[in-house]
């Protein structure tokens, strides 16, 4: 039996009790006597019900009182099979165990649930408290709370070692990574989520008429105040942000940045690992991951967001199939993009995986213009299993401080120097310091955010969340506001990030060239050939081929080298025959 249909029964209990009642009081005729004393109180009572039986003996003969008292008994018995009834279901009840909050939670999304909890839950009471049946407490929930390698391991003493000594190179490298093999690494997948700590329940804002404000926002993200704002920096157990998709029904559909049903589908469907990219106005070529196992081939999601411009560029090369698919890549096409700067639209999926794919638990994020070397797994492993960390990002190779990065971005032109300016400015009157080693062990303010290895839990998307607001709010160089949203949640909260070295990043990924460049270079050499890489030629004047005997297009091929200087005999014989012909 349900408990709608039990608390509905037990409704009906109090009607037919007051029925039964105005029956009976409705056949007594004689008024009640009036209160006794409590000594005289037994002796009234059997003179009552002695008189109320020589009552019913005198006028039972009669037609019409029998027929009454016939429908009293009648209502007696269907009252007390009623109350058996009501006794076996309560049981039965509480045996499945509806007093588990979980299912209270599920049944409480009507008003009309509601109450019926309520009956349901003080009827097990009433059970409990008759027959000393005593519930179990709830179990505490399970987290992933790390691990050790064990002993002998190779990674478990792997240094890394010193850069070599290249003084003609001194930009960024690799490094050597020490990873588990594919198989090991998958079998150390956590099979519950890290904690969150603090924050447990997150929802998001939704807003179809959002009010423009003057202090940042687009119609995408909404328009949060500055109390708004600040309020979502005060982490609690449940709370409610501004994290993008603010119109529509869901993320993808109707909300700006708008996937077909189809493709939403499959997004939804990715329940493990995703790895995402994005290419927006074709400004890249997509690269291919390689050594991928065959396991992550089968399990894990490679999903490529593009727009409607990119879609025709790989169309018109023929590199996209009828299933929407190149290589390893499940390409998605982007309609009613939010803004018109291709960078800025890059930042949906870069930062806000996990309201397009809800159902993922790990994501891998990388720039379209890089390409993936390392299986999933283990980076996984390496940058978050093995740390015991929700969030991993590689720090500048060059850059610590966002007061240096911005002037950097200023001078490399990357945004308006007074959007820069003014950001870096709202940043100091909240307290942004330079960086130095009292804010150790954070060792970077500035990450390299073109990777981003996470798990989505609460306080990770959180971050990410005001991450995206406050890239959405200033200017679009994310990693100016990085720092910024990094303290404030971790002043709140215990939480910390991973923040790797650049030249580990540069093991898994290598960074190719944007299409434009790649464009202007020289065709690569046909199978089997030999580059050959001539010199710039030389500026030279118009030869006459008959009296140098030789072409002008031999010269100019031709590397130019230097005479040597004449010795000996041949190196006097030189000034002599100068002097000769000035004295002639």
């Amino acid at each position: 039996m349900t408990s709608g249909s039990l608390g509905l029964r037990s409704g009906s209990y109090g009607s037919l009790q007051q029925q039964f009642q105005n029956s009976l009081f409705s056949i007594q005729t004689t008024p009640s006597p009036p209160p006794v004393p409590a000594a005289r109180k037994n002796t009234k009572m059997f003179k009552e019900k002695e008189k109320l039986f020589h009552w019913i003996c005198k006028f039972a003969p009669r037609k019409k009182v029998g027929m009454l008292l016939l429908c009293v008994v009648s209502a007696l018995v269907f009252m007390w099979v009623l109350y058996v009834g009501k006794g076996e279901d309560g049981v039965s009840i509480q045996g499945i165990g509806f007093n588990n909050s979980s299912d209270f939670n599920y049944l409480g999304s009507s008003p009309t649930n509601v109450d019926q909890d309520i009956s349901v839950q003080f009827n097990a009471s009433v059970i409990n408290k008759d027959e000393n049946i005593t519930s179990q407490p709830p179990s505490p929930p399970v987290y992933f709370t790390g691990y050790t390698l064990p002993p002998g391991n190779p990674c478990e003493s792997f240094t890394l070692p010193p850069p070599p000594a290249d003084k003609k190179r001194t930009g960024p490298r690799p490094c050597p990574v020490c990873y588990l093999p594919v198989e090991e690494a998958i079998s150390l997948m956590p099979n519950a989520s890290s904690f969150s700590p603090v924050l447990k329940s997150l929802t998001y804002t939704h807003e179809e008429n959002s009010t423009r404000s003057e202090f940042g926002g687009s119609e995408f993200g909404g328009y949060p105040s500055l109390m708004q704002r600040s309020d979502s920096y005060d982490i609690r157990e449940s709370m409610n942000v501004h994290c993008g998709f603010v119109r529509g029904r869901k993320p993808g559909r109707q909300t700006g940045f708008d996937i077909n049903d189809s493709d939403l589908l499959d997004m939804e469907q990715c329940q493990g690992v995703v790895v995402a990219s994005a290419i927006f106005g074709a400004y890249d070529l997509i690269q291919q991951p390689r050594n991928i196992s065959e396991t992550a081939k089968r399990n894990v999601c490679f999903f490529m967001f593009v727009d409607e411009v990119t879609e025709e560029f790989l169309r018109n090369s023929n590199d996209l199939d009828s299933g929407k698919r190149l290589g390893l890549w499940r390409i998605v096409v982007v309609h009613n993009l939010p803004y018109a700067d291709p960078r800025r639209n890059g930042k949906v999926p870069k930062l806000l995986l996990h309201r397009l794919f809800p159902n993922a638990r790990y994501s891998l994020w990388i720039d379209g213009k890089l390409e993936l070397v390392v299986d999933p797994y283990q980076i996984l492993e390496r940058f978050l299993w093995r740390k015991n960390a929700s969030f991993a990002i590689s720090r500048h190779y060059k850059r610590f401080d966002a007061f240096v990065e911005a002037e950097a971005n200023k001078a490399a032109g990357k945004y308006d120097n007074a959007s820069i300016d003014f950001q870096v400015e709202f940043y100091k009157s909240e307290g942004l310091t330079p960086y130095s080693s009292a804010k150790l062990p954070i060792t970077s303010d500035v990450p390299e955010g073109c990777v981003i290895i996470r798990e989505h839990i609460p306080i990770s998307n959180l971050f990410t969340c005001l991450w995206f607001n406050e890239v959405d709010r200033f200017t679009s160089r994310d990693q100016i506001s990085y720092s910024t949203v990094r303290d404030k949640v971790m002043s709140k909260t215990n939480w910390t990030i991973n923040m790797f070295l650049d030249c580990e990043r540069r093991n898994f990924v290598i960074q190719g060239y944007h299409r434009d460049v790649l464009e202007h270079w020289a065709p690569p050499p046909p199978p089997g050939g030999v580059a050959v890489i001539h010199p710039p030629p030389p500026f030279v004047e118009t030869l006459n081929k008959t009296s140098h005997g030789m072409s002008a297009e031999t010269n100019v091929s031709a590397p130019t080298k230097k005479t040597p200087p004449k010795r000996g005999k041949d190196r006097k014989s030189g000034p002599r025959r100068h002097r000769k012909v000035a004295a002639g």
